[in-house]
């Protein structure tokens, strides 16, 4: 996985170039942006890291970036900056996948805590992304035979039973089923479930 970036949007030169110095002496890698519009050009939804961003913008808001990000299915964590916070505010935020909420002036500290945990969170997210379309991958490699025992599998069919269902001989079915486990590299049909469930879960 790329290095992770801490992308900082926030119309005030001074906020950026301290957050900028902030982050880059504890060893991160920083990009600043002046505008959402200007952050939305270059965004590229493969880089990982996470999003400071001001919620008070020239243009369309911090909010209104978060929006659009939302759109686009993004999973880059979003840390909220704000000198004018209120409570339907930060509700909205949160409720459009904020990650934390915080007042200007914010303690150094403080802020570099969230943006470790923020990138943290990516970092999760995106693993689990990763292993998600590694399921479907090897799903679409099924023959159509074997996704029909494998769909049985799901639904705890046992082999006598998915044999009946498809008019096949058990042993048959149990060949397939373990060209189902080897293809899908799970070690049974629990193990199974799982990870198709988790799979299918966020398709």
């Amino acid at each position: 996985m790329a290095r992770p970036t801490v992308f900082v949007v926030d119309d005030n030169p001074g906020v950026r170039t301290g957050v900028q110095a902030l982050v880059e002496a504890d060893g991160l890698a920083v990009e600043t942006y002046a505008s959402a519009q200007e952050f939305l050009d270059a965004y590229d939804a493969e880089r990982p890291g996470c999003l400071v961003l001001d919620i008070r913008l020239r243009g369309s808001s911090g909010l209104d970036l978060q929006d659009e990000l939302r759109k686009r299915k993004a999973i880059l964590p979003i840390i909220m900056l704000t000198a004018y916070g209120n409570v339907s505010t930060a509700v909205r935020a949160f409720k459009g996948g904020a990650v934390d909420f915080l007042q200007k002036p914010v303690a150094p500290e403080k802020l570099l805590k969230c943006i470790r945990d923020a990138i943290e969170t990516d970092q999760r997210a995106r693993n689990a992304a990763a292993t998600r379309l590694a399921v479907i991958e090897r799903i679409e490699q099924l023959t159509p035979r074997e996704r029909e025992v494998m769909e049985l599998l799901l639904l705890g069919k046992i082999s006598k039973e998915i044999a009946s269902a498809l008019d096949l001989s058990v042993r048959t079915v149990e060949g397939h089923r373990r060209e189902v486990l080897r293809k899908m590299k799970v070690s049974s049909a629990a193990e199974l479930v799982r990870a198709v469930v988790d799979a299918r879960s966020d398709a």
